[in-house]
């Protein structure tokens, strides 16, 4: 399944490099100047997952397949970018097409690094995205708005529906809240339709990414800007992953065998990107199961409530259509017995029918005829 997240935020706060750093490419360029990155950049990241390594281990498969998930660099959004300013119509756009959103914030002072509005200030800096996010979805809300309220006029029904909801919308966006802290105020309906419709960008769940020093790793304590977008994002109810863009592209120049070495000296368990990559996954509210033998182990990405037969699907929809069950063990079982072969002989794999809804860690076998 296609879900991806959108990297956004003001120009020159390191989203390039840490796009890089996370797709380990250099296909997003990096300069000390506004709008180096034009066009969005599309980058495939393996989630880290230890779980599918000892089930390969176990299973002794011969090939190992990781879920992933599409991170996209947009362009560095500006002040006035709701109404054109930066080419912000376009990047704006872009926005609109992302799953969710990862804004990153500039933690740390740097003379040699240009500021858009002159100095770090990572609340403000926050409040300039989120204010243009907002602006560009009350135009698109309102748009909408004058077209379903003359239709509404003459007694259509779904008009009137539409009306409703935009009216809701337009009220929370006109005091400069974004959608996604007052979904308690739609009914889900209402947000499926939204969603659906008119794709407004503050609905789309947001995690903060903050830039900080090298000096300051491995958490940041002590760093004042860090500690004020906390304050922030904590009203909000957004997760912050704290991590140096600096160290996650030096560490990708590292060869593989070297990088835990580095991180140990920084006082870092693995790198920050991880956390970021773990965190877009949750924010997507997405879960892994896994499909494992001699051959492959492969874990695969669905939402979460899945039943079985539509997780099916995602390895192919001929199984999916002729699904009659599933072999199930949830990986912390699996784990106590060392092998799919020994769970089975002590009747420890259940079988699941049509409506199974799929757990996280589950390892399935399914069983089809097409």
């Amino acid at each position: 399944m296609k879900m991806n997240v959108g990297i956004v935020g003001l120009p020159n706060v390191g989203k390039s490099t840490i796009f890089n750093a996370l797709t380990e490419t250099a296909k997003a360029g990096v300069a000390n100047y506004p709008f180096c990155t034009i066009d969005p950049n599309v980058g495939i990241v393996n989630v880290p997952d230890e779980r599918l390594y000892k089930i390969a281990e176990l299973e002794k498969s011969k090939n190992i397949v990781p879920a992933t998930i599409e991170f996209v660099d947009i362009a560095g959004l500006v002040r006035g970018a709701s109404k054109g300013e930066g080419l912000g119509n376009q990047f704006l756009a872009n926005i609109r097409q992302v799953s969710a959103i990862a804004h990153v914030v500039r933690c740390f002072d740097d003379p040699d690094i240009i500021h858009v509005e002159g100095s770090v200030n990572p609340v403000r800096d926050a409040e300039i995205i989120e204010t243009e996010l907002i602006l560009a979805d009350l135009q698109s809300i309102e748009k909408r708005y004058e077209r379903s309220a003359k239709a509404a006029k003459t007694g259509n029904k779904e008009a009137k529906f539409e009306v409703q909801v935009l009216e809701k919308a337009k009220a929370i966006l006109e005091d400069l809240k974004p959608l996604r802290t007052n979904l308690d105020k739609f009914e889900e309906e209402e947000i499926q339709w939204l969603t659906r419709t008119l794709y407004p960008i503050t609905i789309k769940p947001l995690m903060y990414v903050a830039n900080i020093p090298e000096e300051d790793l491995p958490e940041g304590e002590g760093n004042v800007y860090l500690q004020q977008l906390k304050e922030k994002a904590k009203q909000e109810n957004a997760p912050v992953v704290v991590l140096c863009g600096k160290v996650e592209q030096e560490l990708i120049e590292l060869p593989k065998e070297e990088r835990q070495e580095f991180l140990n000296a920084l006082g870092l368990k693995e790198p920050g990107l991880n956390r970021m990559i773990k965190t877009g996954y949750a924010l997507l509210d997405l879960i892994t199961y896994f499909t494992a033998g001699e051959k492959e182990a492969r874990a695969w990405t669905i939402k979460r409530g899945t039943k079985a037969p539509q997780a099916a699907g995602e390895i192919h929809s001929d199984i999916e259509r002729g699904f009659i069950a599933a072999e199930v063990i949830n990986y912390d079982d699996y784990i106590k017995i060392g092998s799919m072969q020994k769970a089975k002989e002590l009747g420890m794999v259940r079988i699941e029918g049509k409506e199974y809804v799929v757990k996280d860690g589950d390892i399935m076998y399914f069983r089809f005829n097409v």
